[in-house]
C-alpha cells in the first residue's frame, strides 16, 4: 500500500519507526536499567548524618550493623591509643571502642548524580580514618599526610569533581582483622549496589586496606563469612603490602620507640618485642605484642600483613638488636619471639596468594617511590615508599588480570592517597 498523507507525514513516521528500532535494539544489548533494591537483611541501618553534621566535604555518613553471627569488639589498648576519635565517635553513636560488625558508609558529593556509570569504594589503611585519608589529608595536623604541609583535600574530591561516585568504608577498628573487615568491605558495596543499582563497584584499597579488599574479592573469609559476591569490576591497591612486608622487625629498635610508652612513645602500632628496656628500666607490654600475649591481641590486622623480606634486603644491622629483633631471643635492651613466630601466628600473605584473585576482577597496582615520609625511620633497604617495598606493592603474585603497574616515584606511602600524580593514575585506571 503506497504511504498514506503528506511526504511531511511519511517521512515523521518513518523516523519514527526507525528510533523505536534502536531502541528496541538498544534495550536488548544492555537490558533494562537496574533499579534500586534494599540491603541484605543481615544489615541494619542505625544512623544517619547529614549536611550540618558531616565534615571534610562529605556528602553524608551513615552507620550500619551487620548482625552475623561471628563479628565482635576486638581488642584495644587499655591507654586509648587506638580508640576512635573526632567526628568518628559521633558517627559510631558516641561509643570509642564499637563492635566490629559496625561501619560507616561515607558518601561523597554526586555519589547519586555522577556521570560515571561504576561507583568507587574507597578503603583505607591501617590507624586511619576515611576522614583523614581521602577528604582531608590534613586533619591530623602536621606530618599527618607524609609531608610538612597537607592539603586539605583528597582523592574524594579529585574523583568527585571528574563525575565518580565516590564512597568511603570506615572501620570500627583501627587495626583490625582483615577478614572481618573483608566482610565490612562486602556489606558497603551490598548497600552501594542497592542505593545505586548497579551490579558491580570499583574498589581502591590503600595500604592494609589492600589487605581486606583483596581478601574479599579472593572469597578469603572466617568460617562464619559469606563468599565474593561477583561485584567488584576493578580493584586498585595504593602501597597495598601485596607481597607483605617486614618494616616493624626490619628496624624494630626505631620503631618501637614511637611505641613503648616508657620511652615516650604513643603511636597506635604493634612491637616486635616482648619486653624493653627504657632509660634504664625494662617493662613487658603484652598489649601492645605483634602476636596474642598475656591474653591480649590488639593488632592482628598487622600481623596478617607479615613477609620475610630479609632473603632478598637483608635487614638493618645497624639497628640495635636487629639480629633478636629479626630472629627472635634476647637482645641487650628488648626480648622478642622475631618475625616468622608472628607470620606462623596468623600472617595472610601465603593464603591470599593461594586464593588468588578472580580473573574477572582487573586489578592495578601503584606504589610509591619516596622514602621520605616525615617523622618516622623509612624503610631504607631497598626501594620503597618509607614503608612498604616497592616489589611488594607491584607483586602480582596470585593475581591473574593485572592490567597496570606504576610507580609514583615522587610520593612516599602517605601521600599516595592525595598526590597528584597518584590521583591522575588511578582516574586513569578507573576511566
Amino acid at each position: 500500500m503506497a504511504g498514506t498523507g503528506s511526504p511531511g507525514r511519511r517521512w515523521r513516521l518513518r523516523a519514527a519507526r526507525v528510533v523505536a528500532v534502536v531502541g528496541v535494539v538498544a534495550a536488548a544489548l544492555t537490558g533494562p536499567p537496574a533499579a534500586a533494591a534494599t540491603p541484605p537483611p543481615y544489615l541494619t541501618l542505625e544512623a544517619s548524618y547529614g549536611a550540618g553534621t558531616v565534615t571534610n566535604g562529605w556528602e553524608s555518613v551513615e552507620r550500619y550493623l551487620d548482625t552475623t553471627t561471628g563479628f565482635r569488639t576486638e581488642g584495644y589498648p587499655a591507654d586509648g591509643r587506638g580508640d576512635q576519635d573526632g567526628k568518628r565517635v559521633t558517627y559510631f553513636g558516641g561509643v570509642s571502642r564499637p563492635s566490629s560488625g559496625r561501619f560507616l558508609l561515607y558518601s561523597a558529593p554526586g555519589w547519586n548524580s555522577g556521570s560515571k556509570t561504576t561507583p568507587v569504594l574507597l578503603v583505607h589503611g591501617a590507624n586511619d580514618t576515611a576522614d583523614r585519608a581521602w577528604a582531608n589529608p590534613g586533619e591530623a595536623g602536621g606530618y599527618g599526610c607524609g609531608a610538612a604541609s597537607c592539603p586539605s583535600t583528597g582523592l574524594m574530591q579529585y574523583l568527585a569533581a571528574r563525575g565518580h561516585r565516590v564512597f568511603a568504608v570506615g572501620f570500627a577498628h583501627k587495626q583490625g582483622d582483615n577478614l572481618m573487615q573483608a566482610q565490612v568491605v562486602g556489606d558497603a558495596i551490598a548497600v552501594i549496589k542497592a542505593k545505586l543499582g548497579v551490579a558491580k563497584v570499583d574498589l581502591v584499597g590503600w595500604s592494609k586496606g589492600q589487605m581486606s579488599t583483596r581478601a574479599y574479592v579472593s572469597s578469603l573469609r572466617p568460617s562464619w563469612g559469606r563468599a565474593y559476591a561477583g561485584d567488584v569490576r576493578r580493584l586498585i591497591t595504593l602501597g597495598g603490602p601485596n607481597g607483605g612486608y617486614d618494616y616493624p622487625y626490619a628496624h624494630g629498635w626505631a620503631h618501637d620507640f614511637s611505641i613503648w610508652p616508657e620511652c615516650g612513645g604513643t603511636v597506635n602500632a604493634p612491637s616486635p618485642h616482648s619486653h624493653m628496656t627504657c632509660y634504664g628500666l625494662s617493662t613487658a607490654h603484652p598489649e601492645f605484642s605483634m602476636t596474642p600475649a598475656g591474653g591480649q591481641d590488639n593488632y592482628p590486622g598487622q600481623r596478617q600483613m607479615l613477609a620475610r623480606w630479609d632473603g632478598v634486603y637483608g635487614v638493618d644491622g645497624a639497628a640495635q638488636d636487629w639480629y633478636t629483633t629479626y630472629y627472635g631471643g634476647q637482645g641487650f635492651s628488648t626480648a622478642g619471639g622475631g618475625i616468622q613466630a608472628a607470620i606462623d601466628a596468623g600472617s595472610l600473605i601465603a593464603p591470599l596468594h593461594s586464593a588468588g584473585v578472580p580473573a574477572s576482577v582487573t586489578t592495578y597496582l601503584l606504589a610509591g617511590g619516596s622514602a621520605d615520609v616525615v617523622g618516622i625511620f623509612n624503610e631504607n633497604r631497598g626501594p620503597s615508599d618509607g614503608v612498604v617495598l616497592v616489589s611488594s606493592a607491584l607483586d602480582g603474585t596470585g593475581i591473574p588480570t593485572v592490567s597496570g603497574k606504576a610507580t609514583i616515584a615522587t610520593a612516599n606511602h602517605l601521600e599516595l592517597g592525595w598526590h597528584g600524580s597518584a590521583a591522575a593514575q588511578v582516574a586513569a585506571w578507573l576511566a
